[in-house]
């Protein structure tokens, strides 16, 4: 079974967008040739920030969905720390900054 992996992306104008897939690179394509997330669509520059493999589908869904709940400072906070916490017990993210 494929990993599932957790990606970051930031675009122009700072905005960072967040999803998972099995393979990383194929998808930071599909968004850079207009297909995928309507986010995505419009957007000029992209930068891959962060990538962390998860393991299972499950664990990486409860994984974007914690991290999208974050602030924005947080979300920079664990992007430059090159790990986010994810416990996968209560399906949370440490508090960190």
């Amino acid at each position: 079974m494929a990993d599932w992996f957790l990606y970051v992306i930031e675009t122009d104008g700072e905005r960072l967008y967040t999803g998972i897939t099995t393979d990383v690179t194929r998808r930071v394509a599909e968004h850079e040739s207009g297909k995928g997330a309507r986010f995505m669509r419009g957007r000029k520059t992209y930068r891959l920030r962060h990538q962390q493999k998860l393991g299972s589908r499950s664990l990486a869904l409860k994984a974007e969905y914690a991290f999208k709940q974050l602030p924005r400072h947080r979300k920079l906070y664990w992007i430059g720390q090159g790990h986010i916490p994810f416990d996968t017990d209560s399906g949370k993210i440490a508090q960190g900054a």
